[in-house]
């Protein structure tokens, strides 16, 4: 019996290690199904193998994003990664398309007109490229004359900043317009300082493309 709990542990964890994405147990327990393993189990199967990592001090760690779990790297080890990956290049947000985002994930659901209201600029070009990227969605039309559609967050923007839910976004102080800054301070996601270009999305290094496995995790291990 403690032979197969060991070999259900390493079936989680190579799940873990080989996924681009957070698992979720449901999804777990799709991919286990032939193994009949319970939400629960998968659950303390999860608990077993971070308390094992932190034990035998390894570079990584398993944590909760979005509505999944997630191997992640330890942001000491970050400069080493950037080496590794140093050649790749990806596309990511600039400074405007943060701020946008800022305001939709604290002000959501908001329409495009309001969020011109906050920046003071058109947000067309911006709003565009989020939704391409899925970092936001279409959530209904505002009960207003000309039904303006209504923008939210979505999966993709938890898993990028590796929040578990939106609880988890920095308090925003009374009056306070939302900050790139404050939201880019979970993200693995960077930002150009300069506003050329109205919000257009450039190429440049970054330490965490989209599609390695195992991600550096913003808090330093002990």
């Amino acid at each position: 019996m403690k032979k197969e709990r060991v070999n259900l542990k390493r079936i989680v964890e190579a799940l873990l290690f080989v996924s681009s994405e957070p698992l979720s147990i449901s999804r777990l327990e799709a991919l286990t199904e032939g193994l009949r393993i319970e939400g629960e189990s998968l659950k303390q199967i999860l608990i077993e193998l971070e308390r094992e990592y932190e034990a035998e001090e390894r570079s990584f760690t398993i944590r909760k994003v979005g509505a999944g779990y997630q191997l992640r790297t330890w942001s000491i080890y970050a400069p080493w990664i950037r080496k590794l990956f140093h050649t790749r290049r990806v596309v990511h947000l600039s400074k405007p398309a943060l701020e946008t985002l800022a305001i939709i994930a604290y002000k959501q659901p908001i329409t495009r007109a309001e969020i011109e209201v906050i920046r003071g600029v058109n947000v067309d070009g911006i709003v565009k490229s989020l939704l391409d990227r899925e970092l936001i969605k279409i959530s209904g039309q505002k009960e207003v004359v000309g039904h303006p559609y209504l923008y939210r967050t979505c999966k993709r923007f938890l898993e990028h900043f590796g929040l578990n839910s939106l609880a988890n976004l920095p308090p925003l102080e009374a009056r306070e317009k939302p900050s790139a800054r404050k939201i880019a301070s979970t993200s693995d996601l960077s930002f150009q300082n300069n506003d050329e270009g109205g919000g257009e999305e450039s190429e440049s290094e970054t330490l965490n493309p989209e599609g390695i496995t195992t991600r550096t995790e913003d808090t330093e291990k002990d």
